[in-house]
C-alpha cells in the first residue's frame, strides 16, 4: 500500500485500532503517580540512553564504511542462503543473526523540550471542577460490560496510545487513559501471557516503524515504558547481535491456544513466530517475495498461519510439517480475515479492489470479485454474525457485504463515512454489529459504529446475531429514543420556565475526553 508521508507538523490521523474483549481489564487499574524530581530523572535518563544509542549508531556506520565492499558481498550471499532452493520454510535456520545487516533507528522519543511543572500542578488550571472530578472518578472505574478499544494518534510529531472505554448497553465512548509512544504504531494485538506473572494479564503488543515490539500492560496508568520488548538492534563494538526483525512490523497474530506464541509479519519480507516465555524467536517463515501485511492464525488449528502480502499470494503455513500452501491473490494483499462459521474459508482484499474468498481445501479460489477500483485497505468480519463483512475504501466509502455461504459478496449497505481516508477497520470482538473506524480526517476521524441501527443492515442479518444482541439493540433503540424525548422536553420546558435549572433534571452525560484525532 503506497502512501505518501506528509511533514510531522501537519499529520494527524489514526494509524490502528483493536478491541479488547469484556471482563479482562482490573476494574480499577493501577495508577503510577511521579514527583516531578522523578519525572525529571526518568527523562534525564532517556536523554542520556538517546544519545548513547545515537552515538552508538555513528560508531556502527563508521565500521561498516571501513570494511569495505568484501564483507557487503559476504552478507549479501549469507542472506541469500537463507531461503532454501524450494522456497520452503527456513525454521531450523536460526536466522543467521551474525550476518544480518547493521540497520538500526531511533526507538526513543525526543524529550529535549518537556516542561517540569513545580509540585506537578499547571498554573494555567486554577479553578476546580467538582462535577467533573465527580465524573473522572466514575469514568476510572471499568466495568464488566467495558470494553477497552486501543487507538493509535499520530498527531504531528506525537505518538499516542490512547485507550477508550465503549459500553454499548450504556452508548458511552469515552478516552480512559492515554500513553506516548517514541515509534509510529503500525499494528496492535492484545495479549494476555506474561511471562513475569503466574496469572493471565491484561496486554497490548504493538508492532511499529521499528524492528522491535514492545508490550504494554493496559492496567497500568501512566505507564513510563512497556513491560518487555521483543527484539534487539545489533551493535559491533559491544558484540551485541541482531535479534528479530530487520525492518518495520505490520502485523501481529496471538496464538490463542499455544498463549506463549506471538506471529509477526514484517517489511523485512519474514514472518518469526516469538516463544514468549524467553522473549526470543523461534521459528522464521522467509519464502516472501514482498513485504507481509497481514496475518492471521486460523480460529480452530492453532498450527494454522494465514499470511498475505505485496508479493499478491496468500500462503497458509502449517507448523506441524513446515510448509506452505500457495494461492495466487488478484492483487496485492491488504487484509487477510477468516470466516469464523466456516474455519475452512477466509476472505482476503487487495490493493486493487477485490474482495476473494478461498477455501484452504482447494487450490484456487472459489471466488474473485472487483468491488471497486482502488485499494481495499480495511476488511473485517463480525465475529458472531454469520456472513457479515465489512470493507472500507480510501476516499471514505464504507461497505456492508453478505457472505454467507460461500456466495460472491452481495452489497447491503453503502455509506460515506466523514473520516477522510479510512486507515483501519476492526470488529468488535463482544458486539456482532460493532465496528470502530479510523481516518485522516483531522476535525473527526474516530467513530464506533452500530449497523444494528441501520434499517437495511438490521433486516438482512437479524436471525444470524445472537439473541441477546438483537435485545440489547432494540433497548438501545428505545433509550435514544427516551434521551431525545428528554431533551426536547427539556427544551420546551426551559422557555416556559426560564428561572428552573435544567441541569438537574436530566442525569448528566459523560463527555468523550476525545481530542480530535490525526491526518497524515
Amino acid at each position: 500500500m503506497d502512501e505518501e508521508i506528509p511533514d510531522a507538523e501537519s499529520r494527524n490521523y489514526i494509524s490502528c485500532l483493536a478491541w479488547v474483549k469484556q471482563g479482562v481489564a482490573a476494574k480499577v487499574p493501577d495508577k503510577i503517580e511521579l514527583s516531578a524530581k522523578e519525572l525529571q530523572a526518568i527523562i534525564q535518563d532517556a536523554q542520556s540512553e538517546l544519545h548513547r544509542e545515537l552515538k552508538a549508531e555513528d560508531d556502527s556506520d563508521e565500521d561498516a564504511d571501513t570494511e569495505g565492499g568484501k564483507d557487503k558481498k559476504k552478507k549479501k550471499k549469507t542472506e541469500d542462503e537463507e531461503m532454501d532452493d524450494d522456497g520452503s520454510i527456513n525454521a531450523a535456520d536460526e536466522f543467521n543473526f551474525d550476518n544480518y545487516d547493521e540497520e538500526s533507528g531511533d526507538i526513543y522519543c525526543n524529550m529535549d523540550r518537556l516542561a517540569i511543572l513545580e509540585d506537578g500542578k499547571d498554573p494555567n488550571i486554577t479553578v476546580a471542577d467538582e462535577d467533573d472530578n465527580d465524573s473522572e472518578k466514575e469514568d476510572d472505574i471499568i466495568k464488566p460490560h467495558d470494553n477497552l478499544l486501543l487507538v493509535g494518534h499520530i498527531v504531528d510529531e506525537a505518538s499516542i496510545l490512547e485507550v477508550y472505554i465503549y459500553n454499548e448497553e450504556e452508548s458511552s465512548f469515552y478516552c480512559h487513559h492515554h500513553d506516548y509512544l517514541s515509534y509510529i504504531p503500525l499494528c496492535f494485538e492484545w495479549l494476555d501471557f506474561d511471562p513475569g506473572e503466574q496469572k493471565p494479564g491484561n496486554l497490548c503488543a504493538i508492532g511499529n516503524d521499528t524492528p522491535i515490539i514492545e508490550v504494554w500492560d493496559l492496567d497500568v496508568v501512566g505507564a513510563v515504558g512497556p513491560v518487555f520488548k521483543l527484539g534487539k538492534k545489533p551493535n559491533k563494538k559491544k558484540k551485541i547481535k541482531r535479534i528479530g526483525h530487520k525492518d518495520a512490523v505490520l502485523d501481529l497474530a496471538w496464538n490463542q491456544t499455544h498463549h506463549h506464541i506471538l506471529a509477526s509479519g514484517s517489511a523485512d519480507r519474514t514472518v518469526l513466530l516469538w516463544d514468549l516465555e524467553n522473549g526470543t524467536p523461534s521459528s522464521k517463515f522467509s519464502p516472501f517475495e514482498g513485504v507481509v501485511q497481514s496475518i492471521k492464525w486460523h480460529p480452530t488449528k492453532a498450527h494454522l498461519l494465514l499470511t498475505g502480502g505485496m508479493d499478491k499470494k496468500v500462503r497458509l503455513f502449517d507448523g506441524k510439517t513446515e510448509q506452505a500452501k500457495v494461492w495466487q491473490a488478484s492483487g496485492e494483499v491488504e487484509k487477510v480475515v477468516w470466516n469464523h462459521y466456516d474455519p475452512n474459508t477466509c476472505f482476503i482484499s487487495t490493493d486493487n479492489g477485490f474482495i476473494e474468498c478461498i477455501d484452504i481445501r482447494q487450490d484456487n479460489p472459489l471466488w474473485q470479485k472487483q468491488v471497486q477500483e482502488e485499494e481495499i485497505a480495511g476488511l473485517s468480519m463480525s465475529a458472531s454474525c454469520q456472513g457479515l463483512l465489512i470493507s472500507s475504501n480510501k476516499n471514505g466509502a464504507i461497505k456492508v457485504w453478505d457472505v454467507k455461504n460461500h456466495l460472491e459478496p452481495q452489497l447491503v449497505f453503502e455509506k460515506q463515512s466523514n473520516l477522510g481516508q479510512i486507515i483501519c477497520l476492526e470488529a468488535s470482538c463482544n458486539s456482532p454489529y460493532i465496528f470502530a473506524v479510523g481516518g485522516d480526517n483531522k476535525a473527526h476521524n474516530l467513530n464506533v459504529l452500530d449497523f444494528s441501527t441501520i434499517n437495511e443492515v438490521a433486516e438482512k442479518f437479524k436471525d444470524r446475531a445472537p439473541i441477546t444482541s438483537r435485545v440489547n439493540s432494540a433497548l438501545r433503540t428505545q433509550r435514544e429514543h427516551n434521551e431525545s424525548m428528554m431533551d426536547v422536553t427539556q427544551d420546551l420546558g426551559s422557555i416556559a420556565l426560564g428561572s428552573l435549572n435544567s441541569k438537574k433534571l436530566i442525569k448528566k452525560k459523560k463527555k468523550p475526553r476525545h481530542r480530535d484525532l490525526y491526518k497524515k
